[in-house]
């Protein structure tokens, strides 16, 4: 009885509401001139409802996407959240070795790794550990983000300063900036130069061995850190290296030289240094938070929406009173959502990310793309500047300018009306590292996936927003809802 009536106080709401047109930022070139006869609008209400995405669990990062360190320990609306880096560093080459030989003397040994961007508060410092792996990863897999290693021995630890990952760095070995430099414990460092050679059956004579006496570093924040922001590293990038430094007695000379060997995280472009592999762990801790609150209450149509990206939280959109719509002309169907304030302060340093609408395939478990609204070829992509996801801002009377999202779903409200195609449950989410069950518009049929990459989405675990949904009170204008202009026919 609950949905009947939902549908039935649409339908009277199109009938009886659609007297005037309003403006519209986007499609007006799409909006015949208006009579106030055949020229209509309307708005429909929507359900929207909270849950946390149910395939968090297979979010990977691969080895080429930015990995994130840290921990977000203030964030009212999303609390906590932490993140651990694991990866192998080796040498260059097989079978590897120091100059000098047995003359050769240890210095130190630094850990670098190439700083690409924070998300969050970047003025708290966090301390972090490097340690040693006790397992070790497999090269030949991208692994879940829920996918935790133990990790031994700690080898050094830092208090990061974020503010000063832009300074550069210059000596003799290296002028560079953009670098996290950690300096490890000097018996590591004496490990590396000094105990291990490449003789027989020895760390340094084959990929192999090396892997099976240093099984690759873990980098997270010490339990109990301080920090508000997650820091993005590249592990292919050349800022990210093991730095060894020692000195060697020249050959048929009194003098000695002070020298620096890096190993680097491996593509596999050698046969013989296979590539090196990797893992991201990201735990989100909900315990506390205005999330947490909502996601206990009974209600069935959330006034407000927590969407966090990947791995993090969804909303569900249904409306309605698409099913008994009358046959019209659709010139424009927007589903337009607003950006509620909380902690401006806190909005300011979490920032809103870019937002997928969807739908689901309950049967394959698969996301799908919004018939024949979101579109996507392989030459020029996929219309988002059309079809919305990326943040706007729009003037609201008695609010002034609002950060907000609008979707163009035109075609796809046509075809339920004019085919009696499917009145879908859609998703929001802010998706990373993810792939679409995608068909192109009507009539096609056949299917292909479209993959969605940080380089057309979010990096891993970078934004979140807290938006007004259909449950918001009916009289504020930031309530989410479907506008229709229409024709009859």
């Amino acid at each position: 009885m609950r949905k009947l009536s939902w549908i039935a106080i649409a339908i009277l709401f199109f009938i009886f509401g659609c007297t005037k047109i309003e403006t519209t930022d986007i499609g007006s070139g799409l909006i015949p001139p208006i009579d106030g006869v055949t020229t209509l609008d309307t708005t429909l209400d929507v359900i929207t409802t909270n849950s946390v995405d149910p395939t968090n669990d297979s979010l990977r990062v691969y080895k080429s996407d930015d990995h994130v360190i840290g921990v977000i320990n203030n964030d009212p609306l999303f609390g906590k959240t932490t993140a651990t880096a694991y990866f192998e560093l080796k040498p260059s080459s097989y079978k590897f070795s120091f100059p000098g030989g047995t003359s050769i003397s240890p210095d130190s040994a630094v850990l670098i790794l190439s700083y690409k961007g924070v998300y969050g508060d970047s003025s708290i410092a966090q301390n972090w550990e490097v340690r040693e792996l006790s397992e070790a990863l497999n090269r030949d897999s991208a692994y879940p983000v829920s996918t935790q290693f133990t990790g031994g021995n700690i080898l050094g630890s830092k208090n990061i300063d974020i503010t000063t990952f832009n300074d550069s760095v210059n000596y003799g070995f290296e002028n560079a900036s953009n670098q996290i430099r950690i300096k490890l414990d000097p018996a590591f460092a004496n490990r590396m130069i000094k105990q291990y050679d490449s003789t027989d059956n020895n760390a340094y004579e084959s990929d192999s061995l090396f892997r099976l006496n240093f099984k690759g570093f873990s980098v997270s924040p010490a339990a109990g850190s301080a920090g508000n922001a997650l820091i993005r590293i590249n592990l292919l990038d050349t800022n990210t290296k093991l730095a060894l430094f020692y000195n060697y007695k020249i050959p048929d000379s009194a003098n000695r030289s002070s020298a620096v060997s890096y190993f680097r995280f491996s593509t596999g472009a050698s046969s013989a240094v296979p590539v090196s592999a990797s893992a991201n762990y990201i735990r989100r801790d909900y315990t506390g938070s205005k999330l947490a609150a909502n996601m206990s209450n009974s209600n069935e149509n959330d006034s407000v929406l927590f969407i966090q990206s990947s791995p993090g939280t969804i909303a569900t959109i249904k409306i309605p009173g698409l099913s008994g719509l009358q046959n019209s002309i659709i010139h424009r169907a927007e589903l337009a959502m607003y950006q509620v304030a909380d902690v401006s302060s806190l909005d300011m340093i979490f920032t809103p990310p870019y937002l997928l609408l969807h739908s689901y395939d309950s049967l394959n478990k698969v996301k799908t793309n919004v018939p024949n609204d979101f579109v996507y070829n392989t030459t020029s992509g996929v219309n988002t500047s059309t079809f919305g996801g990326y943040l706007l801002q729009r003037n609201l009377t008695g609010y002034g300018t609002v950060n907000s999202y609008v979707f163009d779903v035109s075609r796809y409200v046509q075809g339920i009306i004019t085919r009696k195609e499917g009145n879908l449950t859609l998703r929001l989410s802010a998706p990373s590292n993810d792939s679409l069950k995608y068909t192109d518009p009507y009539p096609a049929t056949t299917s292909t996936t479209y993959y969605i990459m940080p380089s057309n989405a979010n990096n891993v675990a970078n934004g979140r927003v807290l938006l007004a949904g259909g449950g918001m009170d009916i009289t504020s204008p930031l309530r989410m809802r479907l506008r229709i202009i229409y024709s009859k026919l």
